[in-house]
């Protein structure tokens, strides 16, 4: 029997003992066994049913860019990773090691936006609400909180892969499900991302009835844009197009993410001379890892360049490790979701109809 049968056979049972846990753990929520806040305000959950890479935090930060126009936004996540415990508001200056990567990314890109971390999302909710009232967000939006029950959200988004829907995955250790794909009925939207420009209309009707959802629930397609390579220390290296990547440039592609599959198909398209080195999702990069990675760097040209993704600058940017003899040679690859089939429109105004429909309805109630 091949070892990936054998490691399949006896994940089996621990597949079963593990959904059964959290089938009884749903169930305690469902009957009010376990309690479940809600709050005056829109509380926005964006997250998902598998362990990562489905395209959250891009998610995120699309909302941050239609909100914060008109709102105060506030983002809780749990900061994954971080070196912290407990509450903690992200500062201007924040690093990956006190909030986690992707708090320190969108504390970085939009300073205006309030973002905090917080392992429990009803002490964090309990943080902001006390915030002085000029400051106090107006819109929360809590990043890859679908699993973490103690808070109610207003609207919950459930983001999927495309290449790896939730609907053909399975449990964990099995497969890639934090929970059964029954799970899906809280949601109130599905966004199947990371879906190529070109799919058709066909594909999608496919793909909305095999998730068998119900006649409430929204469905929106949507694909990743990729945008200009900015160095991980913009003072030492200028913005640049991933078109002007020649064929003979050669490229370090280094990933610390959970599926770095499309941005290597993505920097493909330009040098045919890419070398990839993948680590775990969220990885640290140690001391062992630079001196490996120095090694490959350097039986390249001396015009090589080494890229990341953005999550990945941010725990880069801060690590000792990393020479600066390096730094006007290392850029990372911004990505932006883009909605399929002109849906955009009807996305923003569906947000914006949910918050000032809960605005409404909090001033009658005054």
């Amino acid at each position: 029997m091949a070892k990936s049968n054998r490691l399949h056979y006896i994940g089996l049972p621990v597949a079963l003992v593990y959904g059964i846990a959290v089938w009884i753990r749903n169930l305690f929520f469902h009957i009010n066994l376990l309690p479940s806040q809600q709050y005056a305000i829109p509380v926005i959950c964006i997250g998902n049913l598998s362990m990562g890479g489905a395209g959250k935090t891009p998610m995120v930060e699309y909302l941050i860019r239609l909100l914060s126009k008109k709102y105060r936004v506030a983002v809780l996540s749990r900061g994954y990773k971080r070196r912290t415990s407990g509450y903690v508001l992200a500062g201007d200056h924040c690093t990956g090691q006190e909030v986690g990567d992707e708090a320190c990314q969108i504390k970085h890109k939009y300073p205006s936006v309030i973002v905090a971390v917080d392992k429990s999302r009803r002490r964090g909710m309990k943080h902001l609400l006390a915030m002085p009232e000029s400051e106090r967000p107006q819109v929360v939006l809590l990043d890859d909180a679908f699993q973490h029950r103690y808070v109610q959200p207003s609207l919950s988004i459930l983001v999927t892969d495309y290449n790896r829907l939730f609907y053909k995955d399975k449990l964990f250790p099995v497969g890639m499900l934090r929970e059964p794909a029954g799970s899906v009925r809280r949601a109130d939207w599905v966004v199947v991302s990371k879906c190529d420009p070109a799919l058709k209309p066909i594909d999608c009707r496919i793909v909305e009835d095999d998730m068998h959802l119900q006649s409430h629930q929204q469905v929106f397609f949507s694909g990743i844009s990729y945008l200009r390579m900015e160095g991980i220390w913009p003072e030492k290296c200028c913005p640049r197009a991933l078109s002007s990547l020649r064929k003979d440039d050669e490229v370090l592609l280094l990933t610390g993410i959970a599926n770095p599959a499309p941005l290597i198909e993505e920097v493909k398209k330009y040098s045919q001379k890419v070398r990839v080195m993948s680590f775990g999702d969220h990885h640290d990069f140690k001391k062992n890892d630079v001196k490996k990675i120095s090694a490959s760097f350097a039986k390249m040209n001396t015009e090589a360049l080494i890229v990341c993704t953005e999550k990945d600058a941010m725990r880069i940017r801060n690590n000792p490790y990393f020479p600066p003899e390096w730094h006007s040679r290392m850029y990372y690859v911004p990505i932006m979701v883009s909605f399929l089939f002109d849906k955009g429109n009807l996305f923003d105004e569906s947000i914006l109809k949910h918050i000032s429909t809960m605005e409404n309805s909090r001033i009658l109630r005054q």
